[in-house]
């Protein structure tokens, strides 16, 4: 799963000046311009913007994603940060190449890695959670941030099964701060066996800009590496 990983959130996840925000307009105009498909759903106060420039993405495939935004997005918003953006868009894009990447509310998939993954559904929960993420610049470390969001992934998944997406197994090789799903497994374990809604307060230290070394030891009474050797000495979930 790491090829996933290479395009994912690079571009940022919520940059918040103006000048961003007008950059974003501008391409989802432009996008719009050299569309096949475009839509705008609604439901229950959340809006998805639906852009296609791929002439032979499957319409199947395109309802899916739009289901599992209207799934998931909504629960993420409440669980994590319920002043999280109302409106996404989402852009199927042949020249992007590589899996998804999300900046500001918008979200860049490549119809290439679809055509090859149609199960990857669950790539819309790891990118909407980077929209909710909201973290500004300098709230903490990059590992933190792609480890929340396939924590959510995996929490909250529609089908990761049908991707064959799931936690690795403990490997004494790792590290917490390999990121992606490495980190999301020892978040899952943080949560169910150290403190339940360690996550959730995590999160919002990253948005908040509170984040310090020292979130750990008050969150649990010990340091990152002691609560890593812990694990690591018992690492099922």
């Amino acid at each position: 799963m790491k090829a996933i990983k290479i395009g994912l959130c690079m571009l940022g996840l919520a940059l918040s000046s103006t000048s961003f925000a007008q950059d974003n307009w501008s391409h989802t105009r432009d996008d719009r311009k050299v569309a096949v498909d475009t839509d705008s759903i609604t439901k229950k106060g959340y809006t998805l913007i639906w852009i296609n420039k791929d002439k032979d993405f499957n319409p199947a495939l395109k309802k899916r994603l739009i289901d599992t935004y209207f799934v998931n997005y909504p629960k993420l918003a409440k669980t994590y940060n319920k002043d999280t953006r109302k409106k996404v868009t989402f852009v199927i894009d042949p020249d992007y190449k590589g899996v998804a990447a999300t900046a500001g509310g918008i979200v860049r998939y490549s119809p290439e890695w679809f055509a090859k993954n149609p199960g990857d559904i669950d790539v819309v929960t790891h990118e909407v959670m980077h929209i909710v993420q909201a973290y500004p610049n300098g709230a903490g470390p990059w590992w933190i941030t792609e480890g929340v969001a396939d924590y959510a992934r995996f929490v909250f998944g529609v089908d990761n099964a049908a991707a064959n997406w799931t936690l690795p197994a403990f490997d004494a090789k790792h590290k917490y701060t390999d990121s992606y799903r490495i980190t999301a497994r020892f978040f899952f374990w943080l949560d169910k066996k150290v403190k339940k809604g360690l996550v959730k307060n995590l999160d919002a230290a990253m948005r908040s800009k509170t984040f310090t070394e020292a979130f750990w030891k008050d969150q649990t009474g010990k340091t990152i590496d002691e609560l890593w050797d812990m694990y690591s000495k018992n690492p099922a979930i």
